[in-house]
């Protein structure tokens, strides 16, 4: 199961069923004005006082140029992708998701980096962070915005209706790994019957496939390993989590997430930056001051987090590298935290007066402490262009396995069902 580099990178046009497919025809313009600076973005993914900003006073130091911003709804990604295949009326800058990697094999649509002095910035950023957006042929092809560094969110309230200590620290050690953080749930169970550590077991594989360093599913060389033992662990690992009835079994994207969290019977979670602000303190803003979290169990991880890309139809990009670097720049990293909770994705950041303010949800914890030497400790991981083929497939599995399917059938049928798309694709 093994293709060379330069046949992996070469395979845009197999990519196509779910990539660019760059057979599109079209004039190759870029869209907005000559002295405008276009970006398409997804609601709340950058920080709306930095672009206005932009907007009616100017990039600062690209004196003459302005951004013209557009918040695409609906499937960002078909849009991103079905423009660039049509070359015409192409945004200077996109914004991309975790999945940047989905882009290295059409990666001649972007510009790289490199060229306008973005190594002379890396010093400033988490490496792990960075090396996300650089191709197997050394092209950077985007730019770090945030991260999501994973912490282990609890209830004080009902810890201690358990006889559970809710000291920060001790509960990191009575937890420090995933059979520490079985038995923290089943001792939940003691006092509150119904409890559950996760929503359902495809957070458990966002956060556990989070932990993991080095190459996921893929060598960047191009041999499938996703069939490896430490990939099959994590269905074990789902399989024990449901066996003891702490997972929800909430589907997905539904209503039923949430109303875990805000009934209750959710009071630990291991979740990124992010998920406190989307979950406790958006569905259960009544248990203000109730929430803490620490130190993972399993160790740092990192879920979601997104890039800015210049197309290389950009009608400047110089002045287009600019505004990305002034935007996620360390002080305004900070300002998009505390804007809307974006972690930053530099160190320096860490240190700014601004993110070590305490948090009043959690109970006045400086929830930095925690964050900050997670995002540090993150494992470099090599992300594929096609894990985007093989992650549903993985996601679909452990939902079975959720709803009591045999670790050995899910685990074949995941297997079969990747080595046949990744056929399809070209891959093999």
């Amino acid at each position: 199961m093994a293709v060379s580099r330069r046949r992996l990178l070469a395979l845009g046009a197999g990519a196509a069923a779910g990539g660019l497919g760059l057979a599109g025809c079209g004039s190759q313009r870029s869209l907005g004005r000559s002295d405008e600076i276009t970006m398409w973005a997804w609601d709340r993914s950058v920080s709306d006082e930095l672009v206005a900003r932009a907007e009616t006073e100017g990039i600062p130091g690209a004196e003459g140029f302005r951004v013209s911003r557009t918040n695409v709804g609906g499937n960002y990604n078909t849009k991103v992708r079905t423009t660039l295949a049509g070359k015409s009326m192409v945004p200077d800058i996109i914004g991309i998701n975790a999945d940047v990697a989905t882009y290295f094999t059409n990666q001649d649509m972007f510009i790289d980096l490199n060229d306008f002095g973005a190594a002379e910035l890396k010093s400033m950023y988490l490496d792990w962070k960075w090396n996300q957006c650089i191709t197997p042929e050394g092209r950077m092809i985007a730019f770090p915005m945030d991260t999501g560094p994973t912490g282990l969110y609890y209830r004080t309230d009902l810890l201690k209706e358990a006889g559970i200590t809710t000291d920060p620290e001790e509960l990191a050690a009575r937890a420090p790994d995933w059979d520490g953080f079985i038995a923290l749930g089943k001792e939940l169970q003691k006092s509150q019957e119904r409890a559950v550590i996760c929503p359902n077991l495809r957070k458990i594989w966002d956060v556990r496939m989070g932990q993991l360093g080095g190459d996921r599913y893929m060598t960047e060389d191009g041999q499938y390993i996703g069939d490896r033992d430490e990939i099959r662990e994590i269905f074990e690992l789902g399989y024990r989590v449901s066996r003891e009835g702490l997972s929800a079994g909430a589907l997905d994207g539904s209503s039923d997430v949430e109303g875990v969290v805000a009934s209750g019977r959710q009071p630990v979670s291991i979740g990124a930056t992010w998920w406190g602000l989307a979950y406790p303190e958006a569905v259960a803003p009544d248990t203000e001051g109730k929430w803490r979290v620490t130190t993972p169990p399993g160790g740092a991880g990192n879920e979601g987090g997104s890039f800015l890309a210049i197309t290389k139809y950009s009608k400047n990009p110089e002045a287009a590298f600019t505004f990305i670097s002034w935007l996620q720049s360390p002080e305004n990293q900070v300002t998009a935290f505390t804007e809307m909770s974006l972690f930053p994705s530099s160190p320096l950041s860490f240190e700014m007066p601004e993110m070590r303010e305490p948090r009043p949800f959690y109970g006045g914890q400086r929830t930095i402490e925690v964050f900050a030497p997670s995002a540090r400790e993150v494992k470099t991981a090599y992300r594929s262009p096609y894990d985007r083929v093989i992650d549903p497939i993985m996601f679909d599995e452990m939902a079975n396995v959720d709803a009591g399917k045999s670790v050995e059938a899910a685990w074949k049928d995941a297997q079969d069902d990747i080595e046949r798309e990744l056929t399809r694709e070209g891959v093999f």
